[in-house]
């Protein structure tokens, strides 16, 4: 999401297709890992989980409007067509939530900075 708005602000003031589509990419991966080093040191559940949603709602969004575009090519139905969009949904809200997630594995964390090895 906000990849693709700053990717539109460029191009509306005249950053060009290319130029919008490299501003645009580089803001989103900068975005993301911003998010992914908040999760990393983040040390509360709660905003682990709130930094996850953050990112995991408007990844479902895309992921419904994705999903019932291409059900759209093939399939007559509406109520299928509905279906499929959230069964997208799910899957790319349910992907994004346990990337994130991943690295809010808590390590024991010792003064000197080293961590043992629990093995």
């Amino acid at each position: 999401f906000v990849a693709l708005s700053i990717g539109m602000t460029a191009f509306q003031n005249g950053a060009g297709v290319l130029g919008a589509l490299l501003i645009g990419t580089v803001s989103g991966a900068l975005t993301l890992a911003v998010g992914q080093a908040a999760v990393a040191i983040a040390r509360s559940l709660t905003l682990r989980i709130a930094i996850a949603t953050a990112f995991a709602v408007p990844a479902a969004v895309a992921g419904n409007h994705v999903a019932f575009a291409l059900s759209q090519i093939e399939m007559p139905s509406q109520a299928w067509r509905e279906v499929f969009a959230y069964l997208g949904a799910v899957c790319i809200g349910v992907t994004s939530w346990t990337r994130l997630m991943a690295l809010a594995e808590t390590r024991p964390f010792e003064p000197g900075g080293a961590v043992e090895n629990p093995s």
